[in-house]
């Protein structure tokens, strides 16, 4: 695993990462939950990977957006990430689930950039949502995997010393 480490979004790189999770979220296959959601990865060598959730009648088979776009990087050859946006049609920032939040931990690093996009973005900057605490322009929350998933456990620690 080669992890990038996290730098500050340009603005044009965040701008262009959120409008990839908006377009990902088209293409979503949510018959069961109506509940499309559309992520984005940032490679390091500047690709975007995008991912929509994938529901299937067993609810054990569906894969989220982020996990989606995950497997999609990993399996075009590549896992080393800049940042990473998520969106819905909920007019909040919504959250990766904890599976994914996990799968993230396997290929990014801690402090890598993670942009909640809520679905009615662009907030304007009078609405209730965008000026809750943590929220940047168009009510998005930028947000970090460490703080998504404390204490984590990741590829590191199997490399540790056991008894």
């Amino acid at each position: 695993m080669s992890a990038a480490r996290a730098w500050t979004l340009s603005l044009e790189d965040r701008a262009t990462l959120i409008k990839a999770a908006i377009e990902a979220k088209e293409t979503t296959y949510s018959p069961y939950s109506k509940f499309p959601v559309g992520a984005a990865l940032l490679t390091t060598d500047g690709k975007i990977i995008k991912g929509a959730n994938v529901e299937n009648a067993s609810y054990g088979g569906t894969i989220c957006a982020e996990r989606t776009a995950l497997v999609k990087a990993v399996t075009e050859g590549s896992r080393s990430f800049v940042a990473l946006a998520v969106t819905s049609n909920v007019n909040a920032a919504i959250s990766p689930c904890g599976i994914c939040r996990q799968v993230i931990r396997e290929f990014c690093v801690l402090d890598m950039p993670i942009l909640l996009v809520p679905g009615d973005y662009p907030k304007q900057p009078d609405d209730p949502e965008a000026k809750k605490p943590g929220m940047t322009e168009g009510g998005v929350l930028e947000t970090t995997l460490d703080v998504l998933l404390p204490h984590s456990f990741g590829p590191e620690h199997l490399e540790l010393p056991r008894n």
